[in-house]
This record gives C-alpha cells, structure tokens and sequence, in this order.
C-alpha cells in the first residue's frame, strides 16, 4: 500500500512497506535493501581455501568463503565479481569459474541474493585487501577439517554453509 525509506547509506536502505494480507488486514514489512554478492568456493584437491576476519555485528572472528559485492560506482557481471573477490581477499586466481547456482541470504526480511561459483585450477598470488579487510587471513583446508569446522562453530557463516550445500549436492 506505501513504503518509506527508514534508514539509508553506502551500502544498504532500510524501509517500512504498509501491506494489505491476503485476508485484507493491515501489516507492515520491514525491508533491508543490499546489492547482491558473489561467493566463490575455490576448490583445491583436498577441500577448499577459506577467509577468517572479524564480524562486527557479531562481534568475532570466523571462517567463511570469499565473498564481496560491487563497491559504489563499480559494476559488472557476477563472475567476474566472483573472480575479484578471490582475488582480493586471497590473492588466488582460477583458471576456471563454475556457477552453482543463486540463493538469498535472508530473504524473510533482505532482498540480497548472492550467486555460488565453484574455483578451480588455482594459482597462488597477493592478496589485494580492503581497508575493511586488514585482519582477514586466508588458508586452504581439508575437507574433514571442514566438517569439523562446522560441528565445531568455526564456521558459522549462513552463506558459506549454504554455497557448501550447494557443492556437496553436486549442482
């Protein structure tokens, strides 16, 4: 019925839908507004490679899969955001760039999706970080010290799990 924009910056809008459900009562939605992302699980022969820095919002650190959007004023297609993020947070560049498939990150209340990429045929190089970026460290890991990672709490990343599922189904 209308919508107003509570919160806006750089990278996110925060607004207030008024709504009419499906049996006529009134509602509100509260809506987060981001710009879809890429993930990118880069394959070696054991397992993966994998990114540790501090959450804010969470306030720890964790392991998760590189993972970035396009920064204000940039733009391209997702595979070649896929290819600057690994990149960037590891210095690592793939010979070849498979996509998985596209999910949402939270969508009960966030329109960003973001889209998997599997890595493969990895060369080593410098990462490019962030300023935001300073604490991340990257690390190849095995595929059992993976799963433990998960059962563990090592990694708790929704995005990462859900790209893993994705791999592992073989999609």
């Amino acid at each position: 019925m209308s919508s107003r924009v509570v919160y806006s910056n750089p990278w996110m809008t925060v607004r207030e839908d008024e709504i009419r459900r499906p049996d006529g009562t009134p509602g509100i939605y509260g809506v987060v507004e981001k710009p879809d992302f890429a993930l990118v699980l880069p394959r070696w022969r054991d397992g993966f490679w994998m990114v540790e820095q501090f959450r804010y919002p969470v306030g720890r650190r964790a392991w998760e899969f590189p993972q970035g959007s396009w920064g204000a004023g940039a733009s391209g297609d997702q595979a070649s955001l896929a290819r600057r993020e690994l990149a960037e947070e590891t210095g690592l560049r793939a010979s070849s760039m498979s996509h998985l498939g596209h999910l949402y990150e939270a969508y009960g209340y966030c329109t960003q999706g973001f889209d998997v990429y599997l890595a493969t045929g990895l060369a080593e190089g410098e990462p490019d970080r962030e300023v935001t970026e300073q604490d991340m460290i990257h690390r190849a890991f095995t595929d059992e010290e993976i799963t433990t990672m998960i059962r563990t709490g090592r990694i708790v990343d929704a995005p990462s799990l859900a790209a893993l599922t994705l791999y592992r189904l073989g999609a």
